[in-house]
């Protein structure tokens, strides 16, 4: 896992205790190197969002460890983790979380600020990748003045807006057409040819043939690890058990 930019090894996550006791993640090792973009796969509970919950320094693991660019997450404090999301960690959430008295240009630009960037570089940043997403007339309005569609594309510019060397999305093209989710894709494609890493939990075969590898989840466990072109013929197999 050696320049990795994102590295879990052996990372179990338990719920609960005695007979409420739910193993999310059971030992998953996994590596996202520089200019990769990972699809994970699985069925609804096989561990897709905690292991994205875990990789974004959310939450942690009861056992293993979670390394981003070589640090520890469980070793660091709770500042650090949140100044180290701020700057490297870009995180599409499935339910979007943005802020709603803020704008949508306030939003993207809300981490660069709270990292020390001035406010007029902030929002510059943050116009720049509005306009990415294809919203940057809609840079002033606030998330109740928007579609299901449009918030979904400001959390999308918030995760790539600035220098960040790790995107992990969580259904980024949940509530978007398919042509608008296909230019998304081709976006964090981008940014992984640009050199960062990308970790995306998605359920549409289609979705994962834009990453490098695809990992298959099941019961918190990996089974299996492809290139995109077979994961149709894992989604079959997986059907027929």
């Amino acid at each position: 896992m050696d320049g990795a930019v994102l590295a879990l090894d052996a990372v179990t996550r338990v719920h609960g205790q005695g007979a409420t006791e739910v193993h999310a993640l059971r030992e998953v090792s996994l590596a996202a190197m520089p200019g990769e973009l990972v699809a994970v796969m699985g069925p609804s509970g096989s561990g897709k969002s905690t292991l994205l919950t875990l990789a974004g320094g959310l939450d942690t693991p009861t056992a293993g460890a979670v390394l981003v660019e070589g640090e520890n997450l469980a070793t660091m404090g709770i500042k650090e983790r949140a100044r180290l999301r701020r700057a490297f960690i870009g995180y599409v959430f499935q339910d979007f979380n943005l802020i709603p008295a803020l704008t949508a240009a306030e939003n993207v630009a809300l981490p660069g600020e709270l990292d020390g960037r001035r406010p007029r570089a902030a929002r510059t940043a943050a116009l720049s990748a509005l306009e990415e997403v294809g919203i940057a007339d809609l840079a002033d309005r606030f998330p109740d003045q928007m579609s299901g569609g449009q918030q979904q594309r400001v959390a999308i510019a918030r995760a790539v807006v600035g220098e960040r060397r790790l995107i992990l999305a969580d259904e980024p093209t949940g509530a978007l057409d398919t042509q608008t989710g296909e230019d998304i894709l081709r976006l964090l494609r981008s940014r992984c040819d640009q050199g960062a890493a990308g970790v995306m939990v998605t359920h549409e075969a289609r979705h994962a043939a834009w990453a490098d590898r695809v990992v298959f989840l099941r019961d918190g466990v990996v089974v299996d690890q492809t290139g995109p072109e077979p994961v149709e013929r894992l989604l079959a197999a997986d059907g027929q058990r």
